[in-house]
């Protein structure tokens, strides 16, 4: 049985007395921030969403029970501090995750925090509320979770069907916010009503997200901003622009690939950066329920087709890594080797590779005189119409006739959760380097957003098996092993990882980017020196 694990209550602000780079410098308050975000969110509830513009939008409005240090890129069990709970522990048996929670904390709207809002918002989110949620991307995250109780104003208990020492990162992830019990889940699409260090001032689309400092705060002293402003711009090269001119402070805070970064580097050789290895992978998702790609063998010849290693040096100039399900070492620990990559399907010699799509193809009765025709699928942000066009031509390679089809993202994950599409030309960040996040949500027969509708119920039985290891190399050694079964049997082809490099101006001070694109983004500790 596991230890009782108590962690000893920590105060949030004592963390960020030193600034990121560990300089003992005195922090300013006072200035809004402007920033650039590339498209309109959807909506502005982080938990109905599995955009990032929307998470990075609202992060600051939220508190969650538990969250990342802010100083450190990459998330892991190690790096969970508290937030709105002062301490945590786990039962002798395992089987409930225990939350001692903070008093006098506040809603925006001046309401109490409490348990049951707690209790309330992961009810909604596992599906067992009345309340319910539109879409709803990260259900199984808490699929363990069987009851969620209450023991007064200041504690929630998570009962759990078994051991999951992975449930506290996923809590912290920067898509789980606690919501207020008092305001429904379809009012927060609208508005945001949080505990976080920033309100929510306007929303206007095309424009900008507004938010304004949060004077009742529960971390004393925080935020150091008056306000943050995230504008919104579509284009890159006005994206490159507007920072250059002074019109903002930090450039697009979620997508600023190795091209862009030498363009800025050009146009302004005083801007800053921040290269930060990302989860976010660029990838092929395939309707494996609509002819013509129900047959296995067309899927293995699209990604047979697919040439890696010239991707990553064309589209992304060497600022991306090939790799599986899981982000791969050093950026992650969970991924595959490269040895075991270049055993695995797509990853091999090109030529040889894509000789063997054209037999596939051939097998399946397509030649050059019967062409397969595809229909791509992707949004119409440039970072997902290049690659797209990449795509074409590989596929053109092997005889494969392919045309692209523009999504605009606030349609996008309407579309594919629909399955209204043959092909798509994807990016898909996790929320958290962790296997229970990945294997899940991508993978499980029946997660929304497992859009290649892949299922294999025996690997599923696996994916439980690693979420109860407690010996953290014997459970990278099970999660390789699906990660490798995962990439033979093509359940949703990875292209890249890609490199983002953060840029901002030298008085943004404590700015660092996750590896996760989904989490660090609270802003609470920024400040600007000027």
């Amino acid at each position: 049985m596991p230890r009782n694990r108590m962690l000893v209550a920590l105060v949030v602000g004592a963390l960020t007395t030193l600034g990121a780079s560990g300089d003992a410098q005195a922090q300013k308050y006072g200035g809004v921030l402007q920033a650039t975000i590339r498209s309109n969110p959807p909506d502005l509830s982080i938990h109905e969403s599995a955009v990032v513009d929307t998470t990075e939008s609202m992060q600051p409005v939220y508190n969650n029970v538990v969250v990342f240090d802010v100083f450190q890129k990459l998330e892991t069990l190690e790096t969970v501090v508290p937030d709105l709970a002062e301490s945590w522990n786990w039962s002798a048996d395992g089987k409930e995750l225990r939350f001692k929670l903070r008093s006098g904390v506040t809603w925006h709207d001046g309401k109490p925090f409490t348990s049951e809002d707690v209790k309330h918002t992961f009810d909604v989110v596992r599906g067992v509320s009345k309340a319910r949620l539109k879409l709803n991307p990260r259900k199984l995250w808490y699929a363990n979770v069987k009851e969620i109780v209450t023991r007064g104003d200041h504690e929630v208990v998570f009962k759990v069907g078994r051991y999951q020492p992975s449930l506290v990162v996923l809590l912290a992830c920067g898509c789980s916010p606690v919501y207020p019990a008092h305001v429904s889940p379809a009012a927060l699409r609208t508005t945001a009503v949080g505990t976080g260090p920033f309100k929510l001032k306007e929303y206007v689309r095309e424009q900008r997200v507004a938010l304004e400092k949060n004077r009742a705060y529960f971390v004393k002293g925080r935020p150091y901003l008056d306000g943050v402003v995230l504008n919104i711009i579509r284009n890159p090269t006005s994206q490159n622009a507007a920072l250059v001119s002074g019109q903002v402070d930090v450039g697009t805070i979620n997508d600023t690939p190795k091209p862009l970064y030498d363009q800025l580097k050009a146009a302004d050789p005083t801007v800053q950066f921040v290269p930060t290895p990302s989860n976010a992978t660029l990838n092929i998702i395939v309707n494996t329920k609509k002819p013509p790609l129900n047959d296995l063998r067309l899927r293995q010849a699209v990604n047979l087709a697919m040439d890696r290693n010239a991707l990553i040096r064309s589209i992304y100039q060497n600022g991306a890594v090939p790799g599986g399900a899981m982000i791969p070492a050093p950026y992650g620990y969970w991924g595959l080797t490269p040895e075991q990559l270049k055993t695995m399907p797509g990853y091999g010699d090109p030529e040889a590779n894509k000789s063997e799509a054209r037999k596939l193809l051939a097998e399946a009765g397509y030649g050059p005189n019967r062409p397969l025709k595809i229909v791509i699928s992707t949004r119409t942000n440039l970072a997902y119409t290049g690659p797209a066009a990449w795509m074409i031509s590989q596929l053109a390679d092997v005889g494969v006739q392919a045309e692209m089809k523009s999504i605009d993202t606030g349609t996008w994950y309407g579309m594919v959760a629909r399955r209204d599409f043959q092909l798509g030309m994807n990016a898909t960040a996790i929320g958290v380097d962790d296997p229970d996040a990945v294997l899940y949500e991508n993978y499980a027969c029946n997660s929304q957003r497992n859009y290649s509708d892949y299922c294999n119920p025996e690997l599923e039985k696996q994916f439980d098996a690693q979420s109860v290891e407690t010996d953290k190399a014997k459970r990278q050694q099970l999660v390789r092993e699906i990660d490798m079964t995962l990439q033979r049997e093509v359940a949703r082809p990875y292209l890249a990882y890609r490199t983002f490099y953060y840029a901002h101006r030298a008085y943004v001070k404590n700015w660092l980017p996750h590896t996760s694109i989904f989490n660090g983004w609270r802003m609470q500790e920024v400040w600007l020196d000027k």
